[in-house]
């Protein structure tokens, strides 16, 4: 089986991807989500960013963020409508940028979750997950899994940051993966199980932030900048790491972490970090006889 792995695509899909998927022949992709372009981002880092409790749309108004965002959203359902026009399966979970609901994680206090009660902010939300069902090739597999001849892919969405694990959310949404993997435990077994996620697990080469990521940090962390100095470098998804480590799947695909292109072993695990789409970057893996044959980096 031929996989392109790929995703992180901000808005764009680089031409040379429709023909390296008929060239070499792809059988399946499995995208880690981001679909959708950040047009808001200097303005959530400005005013957002260390304040998690406020919302955008208090700042620039609610017409300007609604129309910005579906704008965004917009963008990004062309990319997938390109990826089902492809007639390939693709199987994906949605990134941080594609606004799932962001509840995997962390717990939200109750300010955060009256922001909700705004018409617009649910039907953001539930943007992809609605407009995804349009697309037959294309199959959404967030805290949940799809078949692929006699693969199983178990996805997970795109929380950004490592994840607060005492938190009854991450706790929930753990246990749901563990569930999913007792279920196809003989498959795991077989060398048959992918895990798909956007962001990396946590603590590994794939996951580290670069220097210049952490200085944008601290440039827009305001009076918080000892916050940001106390974080690690390491900024990928303690949840996966632990569900890796404990289950082994055959093959682990993400992104997220644009400078952490890559791939590396956890145990019996091949963790792969595809890169960043949008700059024309992806992978192209090959699975046989339950083993990982070979991977080349697009780049």
């Amino acid at each position: 089986m031929k996989i392109l792995a790929i995703g992180d695509f901000h808005g764009k899909f680089p031409r040379k991807f429709t023909k390296i998927i008929r060239k070499e022949k792809i059988d399946i992709m499995l995208s880690n989500g981001d679909y959708t372009p950040f047009s808001l981002r200097d303005l959530f880092f400005k005013h957002i960013y260390m304040n998690p409790e406020k919302n955008l749309w208090e700042v620039i108004g609610k017409e300007k963020y609604k129309r910005i965002t579906l704008r965004d959203l917009k963008d990004g359902e062309k990319i997938l409508k390109k990826l089902n026009s492809l007639g390939i399966p693709v199987f994906t979970v949605l990134g941080n940028n594609d606004y799932p609901f962001g509840d995997d994680v962390r717990d939200f206090s109750k300010k955060e979750r009256d922001r909700w009660k705004w018409k617009w902010e649910k039907d953001k939300l539930n943007f992809y997950p609605r407009i995804i069902k349009k697309y037959n090739n294309i199959h959404r597999v967030d805290y949940s899994y799809g078949k692929f001849g006699d693969y199983i892919i178990i996805g997970a969405r795109g929380h950004s940051h490592p994840g607060a694990v005492k938190s009854k959310t991450y706790k929930k949404h753990k246990k749901i993966l563990g569930k999913l993997f007792d279920k196809f435990k003989k498959e795991n077994k077989e060398k048959k199980v992918i895990f798909l996620t956007h962001n990396m697990p946590h603590n590994t080469k794939l996951d580290k932030l670069s220097i210049r990521a952490i200085k944008f940090a601290l440039k827009h962390a305001g009076k918080n900048k000892k916050i940001v100095k106390k974080r690690k470098r390491h900024y990928g998804s303690k949840m996966f790491r632990r569900v890796i480590k404990k289950y082994q799947p055959i093959l682990q695909i993400g992104g997220h972490i644009d400078e952490g292109m890559g791939k590396q072993k956890l145990g019996r695990t091949l963790m792969v970090n595809c890169g960043p789409a949008h700059h024309g970057k992806a992978a192209i893996i090959e699975l046989d006889a339950g083993r990982v044959k070979k991977v080349r980096f697009i780049r």
